[in-house]
């Protein structure tokens, strides 16, 4: 734990402290901005970590080494009598702390305090704060070595994207049965070999499935991919090793030498939406003005209202990137939330417009990491759908 780097922004948000809590493991950014590892959580404990001054810490007899490694005075509890005094003293003399809690469930992400833990603390006369945008600060944004993993993931990524078309190409031409799952597979198999891993299989949907953001295809559905087919490629994972991040991205292709004006015009929308998105926030960090995630969405979404699909794009632009491949730094979304988080110099995140109709979609999506005067794209930009039977490919 930063500690100095901690109760400096606690000052400068007018907290009186930040206060962590746990059972079972419920909430993944406290161990990590604790930067602790508690092997069993079936008790509860807390945290302080006040403005100024030293943290204090309560965890259960039975497992009296989960707090161990943090500096602080440390209480015991056995009872639920025991710990709600414990806290009560610990809270003492606090006007406003910072927790795990979102108004109204805004930033899902954060709300990860139950609201019964909310209601106890609020029964102590304190007023809970969102730890929001702390959470961003000390968890969200990424390290030199954190920046250079989501590099080289980046590399096999694309590599096993390039894999995938060729594999559609080569059963094309040969005359062989592939299927959607196949081509899933093939990848996986690519990321094995490059020292990736990912919580979810890549995305591989043909057609209408295209159409259908988080499909995934089994055994049972994973329908032919054949030559006049409309393919949509959505592929995110990280190195196996600790802290490594993920890179997400997401390309279409076409089965045939030349792609019909059908898909370019809807391709040419969704690009749009989303250099109107990425210009944004090389615009705002080069001019060095503040952005935050729901106007990055606004820039996207007004692109694709404007031409006569508002109805169609039916998800938020963008989200943050992490350890986790949804992570917890502002998600460009004025859509499904609206997040008023500003985008901090450190953070990445995805920008991945789409147009969904009934016979297919189209979704591209890149990552932007942003620096302290500038953004970028970190991968290959697709600039138009993949001719995945033309000559040069």
């Amino acid at each position: 734990m930063d500690l100095d780097a901690i109760q400096s922004e606690l000052r400068r948000a007018n907290l009186d402290g930040w206060l962590f809590y746990d059972h079972h493991h419920r909430d993944p950014i406290a161990y990590r901005v604790l930067k602790i590892a508690a092997p069993m959580c079936t008790r509860r404990w807390y945290c302080l970590v006040p403005s100024s001054g030293e943290p204090c810490r309560l965890v259960h007899r039975i497992e009296r080494g989960n707090l161990d490694g943090l500096p602080g005075a440390l209480h015991l509890y056995s009872s639920w009598i025991e710990q709600r005094e414990h806290l009560r003293q610990m809270l003492a003399g606090k006007r406003r702390i910072a927790m795990q809690y979102s108004p109204l469930n805004d930033i899902p992400y954060v709300g990860l305090v139950d609201a019964g833990t909310i209601e106890l603390v609020r029964s102590f006369g304190v007023e809970v704060i969102s730890s929001a945008d702390l959470v961003q600060l000390f968890e969200a944004r990424w390290s030199a070595a954190a920046l250079a993993s989501h590099l080289e993931a980046g590399k096999a990524v694309h590599a096993a994207i390039d894999r995938a078309f060729a594999a559609v190409r080569e059963s094309v031409r040969a005359g062989k049965a592939l299927t959607e799952l196949d081509v899933q597979q093939e990848m996986l198999r690519m990321f094995a070999a490059s020292g990736l891993e990912t919580d979810e299989a890549p995305i591989v949907a043909v057609n209408a499935n295209s159409a259908n953001p988080h499909y995934a295809p089994s055994k049972g559905s994973a329908l032919p991919i054949r030559e006049g087919d409309f393919v949509l490629l959505d592929v995110w994972a990280k190195q196996s090793k600790p802290e490594a991040v993920y890179f997400d991205v997401t390309w279409t292709g076409f089965v045939g030498a030349t792609v019909p004006s059908r898909y370019v015009e809807i391709f040419t929308i969704v690009r749009e939406a989303r250099d109107a998105a990425v210009n944004l926030v090389k615009a705002a960090m080069q001019q060095g003005r503040a952005l935050y995630g729901y106007q990055v969405d606004d820039a996207a979404r007004s692109v694709i209202g404007r031409a006569g699909y508002a109805d169609k794009f039916v998800h938020r632009t963008g989200h943050s990137i992490g350890e986790d491949v949804h992570g917890n730094g502002a998600n460009m979304d004025n859509f499904e939330t609206h997040d008023s988080r500003q985008v901090l110099p450190g953070v990445c995140f995805s920008v991945e417009p789409g147009i969904y109709l009934d016979d297919f979609g189209v979704r591209s999506e890149v990552n932007v990491y942003v620096e302290e005067q500038d953004a970028r794209v970190t991968g290959e930009i697709q600039q138009a759908v993949m001719p995945i039977l033309a000559r040069h490919t």
